[in-house]
């Protein structure tokens, strides 16, 4: 009786020797790296707790069959020689760049960064995971919604279809309610993109004949239409409307005239890319002219820089920018009437 326990745990213990190699790669991938090694005892060890028995002769070959495979694996021959994986399809700079990006993004839920770094973890080796681990998520600043992921499938998938989509989409109002104003919308989806720590899709919007733009995560019941996507206005180029947008809200744009002084060149090509043409105006200031949505996001970014900037044409947009700015100086005039 108890030699046949025996022989049941040694079969449970046994596994098709065709895994062999799968074993192999996945033992060198997982546990080493450039710092770490297995010696070939070590590895016969690890492939008999799979229920794979092999001989160091039969692991050379393995091994060599791997590195022809491509796997960058260093080691040599000897009862105690090292081997190791110098270089695999992520290296750990590029794989702690993911995983802080997989932290900031606030469109992901806490539960979905988590998970998502857990996978990139695996992309390493364990003893690299444990630097991937440094990072915390913080669940006061991320994403609730966890049906983002669907509707970006979804938009995605319309989008290399050339269909609408419909949609109902959402606004707070002050008691924290969702106000879904005009209901379902239908649009012809032209691409996701990100802004300020958000996803947003850029579509044409046939209600108002006009490009809008919509907060993914504040989007719900994302379907696919069976209608074909309307093409956007003619001369549309998502590039150049996204440079002229200094928020996602939608609205026309206008040719501006801009004065910097010199030292702001570095925040003018980080704004408008390296494109756009600097014209010297003077001594110690240059000029550009662009397009943008002249509203209050774009005159916040030019009060940003003080007395360094100046709107010079066109006059309307001058003129708005100076009454917006006696406007906010004429509210923070005193005390605040809640105070008197």
């Amino acid at each position: 009786m108890a030699d046949e326990q025996k022989d049941s745990i040694q079969a449970e213990k046994t596994a098709d020797p065709r895994l062999k190699i799968m074993y192999l790669y996945q033992i060198l991938m997982t546990e080493t790296d450039e710092d770490h090694i297995l010696t070939m005892p070590q590895i016969i060890a690890k492939l008999e707790e799979r229920g794979i028995k092999a001989s160091r002769k039969a692991l050379y070959q393995d091994i060599k069959a791997l590195q022809q495979f491509g796997v960058d694996i260093d080691g040599g021959r000897g009862a105690n020689s090292g081997y190791r994986v110098l270089s695999r399809d992520f290296q750990l700079p590029e794989l702690k760049l993911l995983a802080d990006a997989v932290s900031a993004a606030r469109f992901l839920t806490k539960k979905k960064s988590e998970e998502l770094l857990a996978k990139i973890g695996t992309l390493a080796s364990v003893h690299e995971a444990k630097d991937l681990r440094r990072i915390h998520v913080s669940e006061s600043y991320k994403g609730f919604n966890e049906r983002i992921y669907l509707s970006m499938d979804e938009i995605s998938r319309a989008i290399s279809a050339g269909r609408q989509i419909t949609f109902k989409y959402f606004r707070y109002d002050r008691h924290k309610k969702k106000d879904y104003g005009d209901g379902e919308r239908v649009c012809s989806p032209i691409a996701l993109t990100w802004s300020e720590e958000r996803y947003y899709l850029v579509a044409y919007y046939e209600k108002y004949h006009e490009i809008a733009n919509f907060r993914v995560d504040r989007m719900e019941n994302v379907r696919m239409r069976e209608e074909k996507a309307v093409e956007p206005p003619k001369g549309f180029k998502l590039a150049r409307y996204l440079s002229e947008s200094f928020s996602m809200f939608s609205g026309a744009t206008t040719e501006v005239t801009l004065r910097f002084t010199n030292d702001l060149v570095n925040a003018v090509i980080d704004r408008f890319g390296t494109d756009v043409p600097i014209l010297p105006e003077g001594e110690g200031h240059f000029n550009i002219h662009v397009h943008v949505k002249a509203e209050k996001p774009f005159f916040g970014w030019i009060f940003g820089f003080g007395g360094n900037a100046e709107i010079i044409s066109p006059p309307i947009v001058r003129e708005t920018y100076r009454d917006t700015l006696a406007e906010v100086l004429a509210l923070h005039q005193g005390e605040p009437e809640s105070m008197i």
